[in-house]
């Protein structure tokens, strides 16, 4: 019956055009599904979010999500999740909702992305999610012509279960987008609001490219008028070099800059920096010899 009365919901509910600077978690009225347009794809991502509580292992100071609070997700409900991509893959391949709700240049659908607002990982059921995601796929024949991306902090790849189910996502031809803002303890309480071990975190992520494609991805800004001390870019350098060292089989980097408004306490320190520091950013990330990409 929940199931039933949450499907009525999500067939009527009013959807506007999507834009690139609203990723609202809501907009097509379901509890785990929701469609963005993607500045870096140029089309549209559906996002599968496991934390629909809000509720996150972290607290980047940059996050858009409302409300944002520390915990895990509750128990998700896969019959109901399951229902909501199947439909909104339905109207997407089958029916009129990119010509009805994306602008023209970006009505193609990219891939479906593990995200939301919150660390998916932390989910128990993150191997059975992975596993239904690519029965569904399969069933609208887009597994392997479309991609499916987990975004993660990396804070659980030191479990079983959860590289287990990364295996399953190369399986698929997907892939990982691994959050690494910052290489010091300090870069990480101050940016991620986490006590997370630099040494570790390099760990989590030597693990996490040993057992899907992945990319690192960072966000870089301005904080108090400010960009990233030069020692904190050298130490996030060095981090790289190891792994290019030690042969970590990573994609590259996706250097990011703010695109939406922060939506933690911080948001008023917080402002975007020059394209051109990107840039040069990333040359010095290809020095290395990483493929580097700018979304700014």
């Amino acid at each position: 019956m929940r199931a039933c009365r949450r499907a009525a919901v999500c067939k009527n509910a009013p959807v506007s055009e999507l834009t690139i600077t609203d990723h609202s978690r809501d907009v097509a009225g379901m509890t785990y599904v929701y469609p963005v347009v993607s500045r870096r794809s140029q089309g549209v991502s559906v996002g599968v979010n496991l934390n629909p509580n809000n509720a996150c292992n972290w607290r980047c100071i940059y996050c858009q999500v409302p409300d944002l609070k520390r915990g895990g997700p509750p128990p998700i409900t896969l019959d109901v999740l399951e229902q909501e991509l199947r439909r909104m893959l339905a109207d997407i391949v089958h029916g009129d909702y990119l010509a009805q709700h994306v602008p023209e240049g970006m009505r193609r659908l990219n891939d479906v992305a593990l995200s939301g607002n919150g660390e998916p990982t932390t989910a128990p059921e993150f191997p059975a999610v992975v596993e239904l995601i690519g029965r569904v796929l399969a069933d609208f024949g887009l597994l392997g012509r479309i991609g499916l991306v987990l975004i993660t902090n990396g804070s659980q790849m030191d479990k079983a279960a959860v590289r287990a189910g990364l295996r399953a996502i190369a399986a698929m031809g997907g892939e990982v987008w691994f959050k690494l803002d910052r290489a010091t303890a300090q870069g990480f309480r101050a940016i991620n609001d986490t006590r997370a071990d630099p040494e570790r975190h390099y760990r989590r992520l030597k693990a996490c490219a040993q057992s899907c494609p992945t990319w690192v991805q960072t966000c870089v800004f301005a904080l108090d008028g400010e960009p990233p001390a030069e020692t904190e870019i050298c130490a996030y350098l060095e981090l790289l070099a190891r792994a290019v060292a030690e042969e970590v089989p990573l994609r590259g980097v996706l250097l990011y800059g703010l695109a939406r408004t922060s939506l933690q306490p911080e948001a008023a320190r917080l402002s975007r920096l020059p394209e051109d520091w990107l840039q040069t950013l990333r040359r010095r990330i290809e020095a290395l010899g990483l493929t580097a990409r700018v979304h700014a």
